[in-house]
């Protein structure tokens, strides 16, 4: 019966509130403003509109749950108001309150689809070899020690250990790792992940629910669990609020006796108010926001957001732009950068692999030396490059060596200057071409043998003078190196690496102005992780973590009394921004699952709105905590008004009704506040 009942009161959702409030509201000007007399009270309209289910749900929490919230009190003022006669009083509370409820309602997230999104990760069949024969079965059914066959492009279907050749893997659902991974014999695999080239045969190690795809799911699902809800403090405080009102209503009744001062009473201490408090200090800021590129989720992210003391970022996608691109080049021998740089993205130009893609679109950047250039460029790469001399300050400032102390005839690629300094030189076509998969390519340039790829690589095909001592000085920093051999003999490397934000390090100062501290939780290598923490200004950084590490180190910050807000845009991101305290995903490059398990998303895919995030949020709980000091003090001041007889309930119904304009009104001044930190 009770279920049923609260199915019906569901029924229509936000839109009928919408229609039920404009209905009442019009409802009561009517019986306000209009002499006439009218049957009914048109204010009855508002009684059984928006009243009638506030009394539904005050009766259902105290007969199922004895929940006594502000709805009970509330109740109590509209049933006084309409035994004594005063319809238009009782009208006006049920639609404040109405009010206040719907704003609070659309503050509140949809249901998030991110966990079926996640799922259809899940490849559905797998392909079995058993005595040299494939077939297709269903997931499910691979057992631990089963073979299995993925070819280039699949996705893996459960864990295991590569048995028969090589190729180059996908991990970013895993590790937010950029670049793919190579793998070979006895190298392990996970499921999710996704073969990019070659294909291979696989033992399989864990299936089923114990695999890593299964296990991120689960993860991602009770995550929530963790997460401190915040409650409205008008039903936090409505247990006093209703036992000081009633005492005070029968008091007086039972001193003046009359009735009608008892009433005025129940109507003025009704929490309008209070409950509009916070619901419309949200919205304003949520509006704020918007302007800023920042979509808020979940209704309270914004309170919770003020209690921050720790962010933790994703370091790929976040505080970078996730996509590798040339830092040097460096070459020995006869050759000279530009010769060589021209000569491996000439090779690379029939490339598949991510990484050979990206050398080759470094190499076209040196388009801007010419004006028609500069137009290629800005519709080819619409984020802004930061300077040579602005990097360079920032090195130095992190303690790292100079890019030119690290080799000053080295050219880098990934400022806004081209590379080369004798214009651009259009690429070559091979005249022959042969990928191996997970080490490297083999081409012929102008007559010429070009290898590029892992020095692997080079010492397997059997390149001479492979040593390059500058080469370790790059590999520290956490760059990613493509050798270049050329007939037979190594000409050189080029370090390539993730390019960091140009406002990263600006906004983690800023963070730090507000006593927060930045951490840095990545799954990538310690070396790129030390790099990027170094540029950006990150002391605390946990590198190679898995989504179970990252929960992990969460949960570690808030045993010390931080609470925490994680900032990622990959799937792998997703445990950790719904087990934070407050969960920011990327909204841009992001993926879908990390955005639906986040309560705030950054829809212009930067980090500069950030700082403002924070300071606004906490700006919010000062203007929260303001409206309900107001909007106490001025229930209490018409209570006493109220026993005096000075206010009768019409006039106690409009004198709070004013006080829940005056808490809409300063709500109002967050819409255009600014923050103040740099």
């Amino acid at each position: 019966m009770i279920e049923a009942w609260e199915r019906l009161l569901e029924w229509g959702g936000t839109k009928r509130d919408v229609v039920f409030l404009i209905v009442s509201s019009i409802a009561l000007l009517t019986s306000l403003l209009v002499p006439f007399d009218w049957p009914i009270d048109p204010a009855w309209i508002a009684v059984v509109l928006c009243g009638f289910p506030i009394v539904s749900e005050a009766v259902i929490g105290l007969v199922t749950k004895f929940d006594i919230k502000a709805d009970v009190l509330v109740s109590l003022a509209l049933i006084a108001s309409l035994i004594i006669g005063e319809y238009f009083a009782a009208g006006e509370v049920a639609v404040i309150m109405q009010l206040g409820a719907l704003l609070e309602e659309i503050t509140v997230a949809k249901a998030r689809a991110g966990i079926e999104r996640l799922i259809d990760l899940s490849p559905q069949t797998a392909r079995i070899v058993e005595k040299g024969v494939e077939h297709l079965v269903a997931v499910d059914e691979v057992k631990v020690d089963d073979q299995c066959r993925v070819l280039p492009g699949e996705t893996i279907p459960v864990d295991g250990i590569i048995v028969e050749g090589h190729t180059s893997v996908d991990e970013s659902v895993m590790t937010g790792e950029p670049l793919p991974v190579d793998k070979t014999i006895y190298d392990e695999v996970k499921s999710g992940t996704v073969n990019q080239f070659g294909a291979f045969t696989m033992k399989a190690t864990r299936v089923g629910e114990d695999s890593s795809l299964a296990r991120m799911i689960a993860l991602v699902q009770s995550a929530d669990a963790g997460k401190a809800k915040i409650v409205r403090l008008a039903d936090r405080w409505a247990t006093w609020i209703v036992v000081i009102a009633l005492v005070s209503a029968l008091a007086t009744w039972a001193v003046t006796g009359e009735i009608i001062r008892a009433v005025t009473i129940l109507v003025v201490f009704c929490p309008c108010a209070l409950v509009l408090a916070t619901p419309t200090a949200i919205m304003a800021a949520i509006g704020n926001l918007t302007k800023w590129g920042v979509l808020v989720r979940e209704g309270d992210a914004l309170e919770r957001l003020a209690r921050v003391k720790c962010v933790a970022f994703d370091k790929t996608g976040t505080l970078t732009w996730g996509k590798p691109e040339v830092e040097k080049v460096c070459a020995k021998g006869t050759e000279s950068p530009d010769e060589l740089f021209w000569l491996a993205a000439s090779a690379e130009s029939l490339s598949e692999h991510p990484l050979g893609k990206a050398l080759v679109e470094s190499y076209q950047f040196q388009r801007t030396a010419s004006p028609q250039g500069e137009r290629e460029l800005e519709e080819r790469k619409p984020e802004e490059k930061e300077s040579l001399q602005e990097k360079e300050q920032v090195l130095k400032a992190s303690g790292q060596k100079s890019l030119a102390e690290l080799e000053s005839d080295s050219l880098a690629v990934s400022e806004s200057k081209p590379l080369a300094t004798s214009g651009y030189k259009p690429l070559a076509a091979p005249s022959s071409f042969e990928m191996v998969s997970g080490r490297g390519i083999k081409t012929v340039i102008n007559e010429r043998l070009v290898l590029a790829g892992s020095f692997d690589f080079m010492r397997e095909e059997g390149v001479k003078n492979c040593e390059m001592p500058e080469a370790s000085s790059y590999e520290k920093q956490g760059c990613t190196l493509v050798y270049i051999a050329l007939d037979g003999y190594l000409a050189g490397f080029i370090a390539m690496a993730d390019q960091v934000r140009k406002d990263s390090r600006r906004t983690v100062e800023a963070i730090k102005d507000l006593a927060i501290v930045p951490v840095l939780l990545t799954g990538d290598h310690r070396q790129a992780a030390h790099r990027i923490a170094e540029i950006v200004g990150v002391r605390e950084v946990r590198a190679e973590c898995l989504p179970e590490d990252k929960l992990t180190a969460i949960q570690a910050y808030e045993q010390e009394g931080s609470y925490v807000c994680m900032v990622g845009d990959g799937i792998n991101d997703a445990p950790a921004l719904k087990r934070a305290y407050v969960g920011v995903a990327m909204g841009g490059v992001g993926s879908d699952i990390a955005v639906d398990a986040a309560d705030i998303a950054l829809v212009r895919d930067d980090i500069v709105a950030l700082p403002h995030m924070l300071a606004l949020s906490r700006r919010m709980m000062t203007t929260i905590k303001l409206n309900m000091t107001f909007s106490m003090t001025l229930n209490f001041v018409a209570i006493i008004l109220a026993m005096f007889g000075i206010l009768n309930p019409v006039v106690g119904a409009l004198v709070h009704n004013a006080g829940s304009v005056l808490v809409i009104a300063n709500s109002a001044l967050l819409l255009r506040w600014k923050t103040r930190v740099r």
